[in-house]
């Protein structure tokens, strides 16, 4: 049976790893309960590590900071030299 959130947005599981650690569950905790209910999907035990260090500096929002410049349009670097100049 698959996990019953396992279609979910990266900004559902920042704030479940909030909700989780403001219950004073441990990151190790977090995640292995995150990992029951998101499956593969789970984002991993290091981002939990880093997230609630976030949170314990302060930091309140799940969503992504607002970067300037301009917007990744490839995945790779590969994908964005013509075919002759890749490696």
């Amino acid at each position: 049976m698959d996990p019953p959130l396992q279609d979910c947005t990266i900004e559902e599981q920042r704030g479940e790893v909030r909700f989780l650690w403001a219950e004073g569950a441990k990151p190790v905790e977090i995640h292995r309960r995150m990992l029951a209910q998101y499956g593969q999907s789970t984002m991993t035990q290091r981002k939990v590590y880093k997230w609630v260090e976030r949170f314990k500096s302060g930091r309140t929002r799940v969503t992504d900071e607002v970067r300037s410049g301009r917007p990744s349009t490839s995945r790779s670097q590969k994908a964005s030299y013509p075919q002759e100049y890749r490696n």
